[in-house]
């Protein structure tokens, strides 16, 4: 196995530059400078001994960043007791915690179900009552892939789920509820929270190997945040069925995890494990939304979305589910100055969020017209070169996908796709192929409609330009020397909107020296359709020749040159093969060898 790839120095000393990090970034957070085993954030406000509130106090293994420091701040954690990465903190360093921030008040230890947490934080309190302190511990056990209750000493493990009992918790303290009082409604909510995760692989621990426990195309459900095996391994489904897993596990009225019905008000966090992106987070809130509404009959009162307690660089997510009333809730919307708690999240959610209708179209630019009943000669050549130039984009979609990978961002050949793809769809209803000027126009509409980035832009533009020409100066069948000089107009567009010229690596390192060709020869009296053969080969030719060229536009000019010369400009080479396709097209149709 390969070693993970991490931007650290010394791995055994990540944890303690993470924590300096975290304080320069947010000053109203410091830290305990002492052993190096004393690994603790505290509120850079709290005065030491003498804090006239109760002070709430969490902490574990580091690894799960934003947690635990992260929720540290007026309104929730008063301390984050960090230990080494995926290990418990020791006892000195929580009892050096506890004594920097307990006042008379006492202090609430929240703790995750893990047997060293559990007997490190339990000696510390024991050792810290001793000394005078009022302490009061919380065990969080949310983990519903294990069994619930009972199932031995050890009980299920603390997930994401306790990060609800930090907030209402830490809301209650700064309320000035006294300690019992603090404890009671920490107690309250890990009742009333479940979570389960699923991952799509395994955290890489700095300095050590990546493991490629899972596999490909497999996924884990019910792990642990510590690496550990899950509940059971399967094959990799859409994120729709995989939140009806997890959803159907938490609410099973069979295993009573929650003690809710349909009917119930619920609050719901959707975590990120550490490498899963925002993008596929929001799609699992949306799916994990409606089923919670739709499929178990909730009202979904709250939702929190992102990275709160991750597994380092884990692929995957877990879901919390909250059971909340009115005083939670309020609870949850109070203020915090935890920098990781989300803002903008507190308030009441409508029952559904529904989109805002679309402008309407002007009603002159909503018609399309329709593929004529009987083609001209023009009609039939027109409908040959375009069929012929959409199949070989598509044909060449793996290879302008790989191509692309190594010079941008990997997905030419797919943009380029759906645009051939559309425009052979809609070439079946709506081109009026008799009309050469109005068939570059819808050519330009189709491309526009599904292509996105900078592709569907540059080629909406190259036919726009093109109608335009056409338009203005042509009645009939259109001529070879006009369709050159629409070709040109289209070249110069783009040229002149996108900011590319020649040899600086585009698809108009094909569209240029195509035009020229083309220009050239029919001044020169070739024949069009021979002529429309050289230029589609000038076409091949200037594409193969941007291997090279530096690159001095589009995503291409940030990427070492070295790396450039292997692979040739994928917007240039899929300009080649349509041109080169759709000129072949026509000489097959017209029998010229």
């Amino acid at each position: 196995m390969t070693r993970g790839k991490k931007l650290i120095n010394d791995p055994n000393d990540v944890v303690i530059e993470c924590i300096k990090g975290l304080v320069e970034t947010y000053p109203k957070l410091t830290y305990l400078d002492g052993f190096p085993e004393v690994k603790v954030v505290l509120r850079a406000d709290v005065p030491q001994g003498s804090y006239d509130r109760v002070a709430v106090i969490s902490g574990g293994g580091s690894g799960h960043e934003p947690a635990h420091a992260g929720y540290v701040g007026e309104g929730m954690l008063t301390a984050a007791i960090c230990g080494d990465v995926f290990a418990s903190p020791s006892v000195n360093a929580i009892l050096a915690g506890i004594r920097a921030v307990t006042g008379p008040p006492g202090c609430l230890l929240i703790v995750k179900n893990y047997t060293g947490d559990r007997l490190n934080f339990g000696l510390a309190a024991e050792q810290a009552k001793a000394e005078g302190f009022k302490v009061q511990m919380v065990i969080v056990g949310d983990d519903c892939a294990l069994p619930p209750p009972p199932r031995g000493p050890l009980g299920r493990r603390g997930l994401a789920g306790t990060l609800f009992v930090h907030k209402v918790a830490g809301a209650a303290a700064t309320a000035g509820h006294n300690l019992p009082d603090v404890a009671a409604e920490a107690r309250r909510v890990a009742g009333m929270v479940g979570t389960m995760g699923v991952a799509l692989t395994v955290g890489t621990i700095p300095g050590q190997s990546a493991s490629d426990r899972l596999g490909p195309g497999k996924m884990e459900l019910g792990l642990g945040i510590h690496g550990e095996p899950g509940a059971v391994v399967a094959d990799l489904r859409p994120v729709d069925s995989v939140v009806s897993l997890i959803l159907k596990q938490i609410l099973s009225p069979d295993s009573q995890y929650l003690p809710i019905k349909r009917g119930g008000r619920v609050g719901l966090m959707i975590n990120s494990l550490g490498a899963t992106p925002l993008m596929e987070l929001m799609i699992a809130a949306g799916e994990a939304i409606a089923q919670l509404q739709l499929d178990h009959g909730m009202a979904v009162e709250r939702v929190y979305t992102g990275s709160f307690m991750t597994s380092l660089d884990m692929a995957g997510m877990s879901l919390s589910v909250l059971k909340v009333d009115d005083s939670i809730l309020d609870a949850l919307d109070s203020p915090t100055q935890a920098p990781a708690w989300p803002a903008g999240v507190a308030g009441p959610r409508p029952p559904t969020t529904l989109p805002v209708a679309l402008p309407i179209v002007p009603q002159h630019l909503n018609k399309a017209p329709s593929r004529p009943q009987e083609l001209t000669s023009q009609g039939r050549k027109l409908e040959a070169a375009i069929q012929a130039g959409a199949m070989a984009v598509l044909n060449l979609q793996d290879s302008l996908n790989d191509w692309d990978s190594k010079v941008g961002d990997g997905d030419c050949g797919t943009t380029m796709s759906k645009g051939a793809k559309a425009v052979l769809q809609d070439m079946e209803k709506h081109y009026p192929l008799n009309d050469a000027a109005e068939t570059v126009h819808q050519l330009g509409c189709s491309i526009r409609s599904v292509t996105g980035g900078t592709s569907g832009i540059l080629y909406d533009i190259f036919c726009r330009a093109a109608y335009a020409s056409l338009k203005e100066n042509t009645t009939g069948t259109v001529s070879a020397i006009k369709w050159s000089v629409a070709f040109e107009s289209g070249v110069a567009a783009v040229s002149r909107y996108g900011g590319a010229s020649a040899g600086h690596r585009t698809l108009l390192d094909a569209l240029i020296p195509a035009s020229t060709a083309l220009k050239e020869r029919l001044a020169a009296q070739e024949d069009p359709v021979r002529a429309f053969i050289f230029a589609a080969k000038a076409a091949v030719a200037g594409a193969e020749a941007t291997k090279s060229m530096p690159a001095l536009a589009g995503r291409s000019s940030y990427v070492p040159a070295q790396v450039l010369a292997t692979v040739p400009d994928p917007g240039a080479m899929a300009a080649a093969a349509w041109l080169m396709a759709a000129a072949t097209a026509i000489t097959q149709d017209l029998g010229i060898s």
